[in-house]
């Protein structure tokens, strides 16, 4: 599946349920059940997996009765599709504005060591890009 084919949109249970196949690799509905502080019940996990095998961010295979759930697109691809629709939506597809605001936040200071890590990020970009 192509970045542009793939849903970005997630409901916060949506995205949860992934966080937690991405941290297990794979899992059933009851150890998915068992990662989720407010979880909702085995039916609603398992309509949910179903939901996210539709829009093809999961796959399954089968263990006797039971199903082991895999996200079937990887974690980078999926948060390079999920940051492209946020910079379209919220920055008129500006990175160098979502890069400002992501900067300006008040609660989030960065330690030098996140500061170079950014600027070779740059400068990497600037060697890329010519």
């Amino acid at each position: 599946m192509t970045a542009k084919h793939m849903h970005t949109h997630f409901s916060r249970r949506e995205s949860q349920i992934m966080d937690v196949l991405y941290r297990l690799n794979e899992g059933g509905v009851s150890e998915v059940l068992e990662e989720l502080d407010d979880a909702p019940s085995y039916n609603s996990i398992r309509v949910i997996l179903g939901i996210l095998e539709d829009k093809g961010y999961v796959g399954h295979r089968a263990e006797g009765a039971r199903y082991i759930y895999t996200p079937s697109v990887p974690r980078r691809q999926a948060a390079r599709t999920a940051a492209a629709h946020l910079i379209d939506t919220f920055f008129r597809g500006s990175a160098p504005r979502a890069v400002a605001t992501l900067l300006d936040l008040d609660d989030r200071e960065l330690n030098p060591d996140e500061i170079e890590q950014l600027s070779r990020l740059i400068d990497k970009a600037k060697t890329r890009n010519g």
